[in-house]
């Protein structure tokens, strides 16, 4: 079959790979499309990834092949799988951290998406595996785990009917977490450089959206002088955190989404201690996370098949990379 392969230095060719088998309890999947994530690229510009690699988590597939055992889905069926699986009984899953849980970081799809096959092992097609129903679109479809990791963050932050709310970076992370943190009541003010992203999110939902400077002053207002109760930050590393320290209310909440650059957090202990910040952050979902998930997307609550702009083969996921680096595209899908 093929796939777009990473070889290393930013470098991803479309060849050849070996098309996985498939046993007891597990699918293999004709891929339909996979979206790309910011995750891919940071392991695509990161100098340590491991090569040969085949990445892509956002998958939307046709069932081709069943394993033994496994009679909720039959061939032809479409469904999208997601790539992690806790156990759902070590300490960490007891405690709602189920993204740290060994099995969790072990499990995987074979390969990742940008593939035209894929092996779904047997804990994820128990877990993580849902069948699309036929009003809902491959692209829409391929929301699933990114919309699962966003629920996840705004419960982690514990958002509240009544806060204000401040989304720096409005890609299609920042996009869905305008409308899941409107639909949790909040007031919400997006920000990002580009104007007709901060455009687009208030088309979306958010009550005000602009530059970080246009940003500030909205939810002031909002706020009615208190400052924001949360700033979530989908993009900016470090550099942002003490613009974002100037407009959170006293006691109010910093939650990292993406990690970004920095190896510090410019940040005082002393602003921290004396204001009563909190500062939190997630890395990925959990299964009742993607049931939520497929749930809000399967019933259209949230709005995602805009925010796909660009669609590449996968002989072309470089230039789909590229698209996304120099923030000329929302958000890409890639197709086999």
């Amino acid at each position: 079959m093929k796939a777009a392969v990473y070889r290393g230095a930013g470098r991803l060719v479309a060849e050849d790979w070996p098309r996985p088998s498939i046993g007891e309890g597990e699918l293999l999947l004709r891929l339909k499309g996979c979206g790309l994530c910011g995750s891919d690229i940071a392991k695509i510009v990161d100098p340590t990834t491991k090569v040969p690699a085949v990445f892509g988590h956002e998958v939307v597939g046709e069932v081709a092949a069943v394993g033994s055992g496994v009679s909720t889905y039959a061939v032809g069926d479409r469904v999208v799988a997601a790539h992690h699986v806790p156990c759902g009984d070590c300490h960490y899953c007891r405690r709602g951290s189920e993204s740290m849980c060994a099995a969790f970081k072990a499990s995987n799809l074979d390969p990742g998406g940008f593939a035209e096959y894929v092996r779904v092992p047997a804990p994820n097609v128990r877990h993580a595996t849902f069948r699309v129903p036929p009003q809902v679109s491959d692209e829409a479809a391929s929301f699933v785990e990114p919309l699962a990791c966003c629920l996840r963050a705004v419960r982690r932050a514990r958002v509240q009917p009544g806060d204000t709310a401040v989304v720096v970076g409005l890609g299609s992370i920042g996009c869905l977490f305008v409308q899941l943190l409107k639909r949790a009541g909040t007031a919400v003010v997006g920000a990002d450089a580009l104007s007709d992203r901060a455009v687009f999110a208030r088309e979306l939902g958010a009550d005000a959206g602009g530059t970080l400077e246009v940003a500030a002053k909205a939810q002031r207002e909002l706020s009615a002088g208190r400052g924001a109760d949360h700033v979530i930050l989908t993009g900016g590393g470090a550099a942002v955190l003490p613009w974002t320290a100037e407009i959170v209310r006293d006691g109010g909440a910093i939650h990292y989404f993406a990690g970004g650059e920095g190896a510090a957090l410019p940040l005082p202990l002393e602003t921290l201690y004396h204001r009563e910040l909190t500062i939190t952050a997630t890395y990925s979902s959990s299964p009742s996370d993607l049931a939520e998930a497929f749930g809000l997307i399967t019933s259209g609550a949230i709005q995602v098949e805009r925010l796909i702009t660009h669609r590449v083969p996968l002989a072309s996921l470089a230039s789909g990379v590229d698209l996304m680096r120099r923030r000329e595209a929302l958000k890409v899908y890639v197709t086999p």
